[in-house]
């Protein structure tokens, strides 16, 4: 069985857009840690469309500092599944999970593997009054 961890970037004030949160190089080899730990990846529509658009290749050389890159490969590389009832496709190595949520979930955390992934603020509370997050990380940002 595979845990569901869930990862969550938040400054002192409360704030977890990520896109508000200065990433620095230490933010992102843990989140390269993080990545390496999962099997896969669970997003929202939300969160799983802003990280398409800022991590897929291609980007342009120079565009990010090398420091981002293993986050990048390692983000690119990973499976994903995203809750969505809206979309009608994804890639990315995505998959749509429609339906009864918590059905859908625990049928992934009864796989084997390392564990699954998630992060943003929607589907994971969604998920925590299922039951179905096993671990929480809260990483706190000076802001």
């Amino acid at each position: 069985m595979r845990p569901l961890r869930y990862s969550i970037n938040v400054t002192l004030d409360g704030c977890c857009d990520h896109r508000a949160i200065p990433a620095d190089e230490e933010l992102h080899r843990h989140a390269v840690e993080n990545l390496a730990q999962a099997d896969a990846l669970l997003f929202g529509r939300v969160t799983y469309e802003i990280m398409e658009a800022a991590w897929r290749p291609p980007a342009r050389t120079g565009a990010r500092p090398d420091w981002m890159e293993p986050f990048a490969r390692a983000i690119d590389a990973a499976k994903k599944y995203v809750v969505s009832s809206t979309l009608d496709r994804v890639d990315w190595n995505a998959e749509i999970i429609r339906g009864d949520l918590g059905k859908a979930v625990a049928q992934l955390k009864l796989e084997s593997g390392k564990g699954l992934l998630v992060g943003g603020v929607k589907l994971p509370l969604a998920l925590a009054e299922l039951g179905l997050i096993d671990e929480y990380e809260f990483v706190g940002i000076p802001g």
